[in-house]
């Protein structure tokens, strides 16, 4: 008997508007000329390219993969870049691909559509000298075994690949990975297993523990994106993990979560990662990672967009090329002056910033700032009440939230790790969900927020309105289910707590308690006569993260009360810049 807490249910084969014209089994090796097209909406390639098509590779428990490679024509070695995911490596002409593209408003022109889904596009790459490597993976299209979701077994079947990869006649030895979302996370996975060929790594925005980030955010069980993912991809022959079922049967973190979240300690391969302030559901686990990992060489850029158009950019990739070229091809290009940190901050108004320089992040002129609550007022001020006063709202009904404002008399720039201590009370519950929202006003009180995608018109506007948050800015977000308040005091900061989800401490009738609650990094600027305003609400002030999912509904019954002033008072904690 299996002693794996995993719960797995039946999988089905890759559904029409999932397939490409790639995706049928068809082993062999053909050449590409240059010009090529695959489909007429999609790039043309500019050389000539070597197709390895559905090549085996057996994992070391006996496992069999299937792999495409797509690689210059020629007799002289390359690098090579895997992006690793469980989407079909056939998938990139697939009409949900192009839907994907439609949606954030991308041509499918900027890509030659021999992409993996969210991964490097070898019509790009090849033509720099690099080979491309599309694996369908464990569990996966035609892959032998049960698919499972980021998870260390991940980790050790793409070390397993790369040290394949790295004795083929046509690499030099040297493997980098490359990708968004999962194609990011399985990179953590993998890194931290120390393949010896694995050369570079760019994790391009990505959760990296699976409970935190996406099924139990806040120790809430909001598992509207996961029951998409596990229902539109892991498309395959045999089993695939049911996330899910998991999460009903493993609401504390135990065993089966810890698998799921990458050896940071462990990554010591060169890293170029890409994050951003707007991406509700990677930008914590994106930053999670790049604290934590333990590489001497890792850089960090954040972006002002959303991570497809920012992974496409002709500019952006250049810059990983650089990278790449860098560390699998041992070019002295000057990388290595590249600034550690580079980062962004917005303004909402039409004027971010990018690309600023910084040696870490918060970048060293930052300093935690504490905002303290006044219920009287309902103001924020950097001087702490001295009288208690309270104010509450009914959890059930409209506006089922309170706020504090302050109104900035000179420019002030946020950059960093934003946190919430509160003293909080339960009235008619034991209980409570709740969620906070930092949001930016202009001089005139009125809520500013920013697209991240070049389309904004009227259905994006329909969709993110209240919801598909990843889509629309509205400033940086928190959440914690109180009974689960418990601090991780190991990996706690007083920048960023971390809660363990390990226990259940419910309130008793009357009882206030102290909550710390960590907020999405930030990257804001406020001008002369703008302000900030902090919500605290038992409902979820964002809605949904991507379009078209089910909402969360809290567990939220009776009256919340946040306590102000006194001996515990309650602080939003702001990351302030020196003018």
């Amino acid at each position: 008997m299996s002693d794996d807490p995993k719960i797995f249910m039946p999988s089905h084969p890759l559904p029409g508007d999932r397939s490409g014209v790639l995706s049928d089994f068809d082993p062999g090796t053909r050449t590409l000329p240059a010009g090529f097209r695959i489909a007429p909406p999609f790039r043309p390639l500019p050389v000539e390219v070597v197709l390895e098509k559905d090549v085996a590779v057996v994992l070391r428990d006996g496992v069999t993969i299937y792999v495409d490679v797509l690689r210059p024509a020629g007799a002289e070695p390359v690098p090579v870049i895997v992006a690793w995911s469980p989407y079909g490596k056939g998938q990139g002409t697939s009409a949900s691909v192009q839907g994907v593209f439609g949606m954030v408003g991308l041509d499918d022109g900027i890509v030659s559509g021999l992409e993996k889904f969210e991964g490097p596009d070898p019509a790009y790459w090849c033509a720099q000298g690099y080979a491309i490597c599309n694996p369908d993976i464990r569990g996966v299209v035609d892959g032998e075994g049960d698919s499972v979701l980021w998870d260390r077994q991940e980790g050790r079947d793409c070390y397993d690949l790369i040290e394949w990869l790295a004795v083929q006649e046509w690499c030099t030895g040297k493997v980098g990975m490359s990708g968004t979302s999962y194609l990011a996370v399985s990179q953590w996975f993998t890194a931290a297993e120390q393949p010896p060929h694995l050369a570079a790594i760019n994790p391009w925005e990505g959760v990296s523990d699976v409970y935190r980030d996406l099924v139990l955010r806040g120790g809430m069980p909001d598992t509207g994106f996961a029951r998409q993912l596990r229902d539109n991809s892991f498309f395959g022959r045999n089993r695939k993990e049911d996330v899910l079922a998991e999460a009903e049967h493993h609401p504390l973190v135990d065993e089966l979560w810890e698998d799921k979240i990458p050896r940071f300690d462990r990554i010591t391969t060169p890293a170029y990662v890409v994050a951003s302030y707007s991406n509700t559901l990677h930008t914590a686990g994106t930053f999670r990672a790049w604290r934590r990992m333990a590489s001497d060489d890792k850089w960090l850029r954040i972006h002002n967009s959303q991570e497809w158009p920012d992974y496409y950019d002709e500019d952006n990739r250049e810059d990983l090329r650089r990278f790449f070229d860098h560390f699998l091809k041992g070019a002295d290009n000057g990388w290595e002056r590249t600034p550690r940190v580079r980062y962004a901050v917005l303004d909402l108004e039409g004027g971010d910033q990018v690309n600023l320089p910084a040696e870490q992040f918060p970048p060293a002129d930052v300093v935690s700032t504490k905002y303290y609550l006044d219920g009287r007022t309902r103001a924020l001020s950097t001087e702490a009440p001295a009288s208690e006063s309270a104010v509450e709202y009914d959890a059930e009904s409209n506006p089922g939230s309170v706020s504090f404002l302050v109104r900035f008399d000179a420019e002030t720039t946020l950059v960093g790790y934003p946190k919430a201590r509160l003293r909080v009370e339960a009235k008619g519950s034991d209980d409570m969900d709740l969620f906070v929202l930092v949001q930016k006003l202009d001089a005139q009180g009125t809520p500013l927020q920013n697209f991240t995608v070049p389309n904004q018109g009227a259905q994006v506007h329909d969709v993110t309105e209240h919801g598909a948050s990843i889509l629309r800015y509205k400033g940086s977000d928190g959440r914690l289910r109180v009974s689960m308040r418990h601090l991780d005091e190991a990996l706690s900061t007083d920048a960023v707590p971390a809660h363990s989800f390990d226990r259940v401490e419910k309130l008793a009738p009357g009882e206030a308690v102290d909550v710390e609650i960590d907020l999405l990094p930030i990257g804001l600027a406020f001008h002369p006569g703008e302000q900030l305003r902090f919500i605290i609400s038992g409902r979820n002030l964002l809605g949904t993260m991507m379009p078209g999912i089910r909402e969360y509904v809290p567990a939220n019954t009776g009256r919340h009360v946040v306590h102000t002033g006194g001996e515990h008072a309650s602080y939003l904690q702001l990351p302030v810049q020196a003018r």
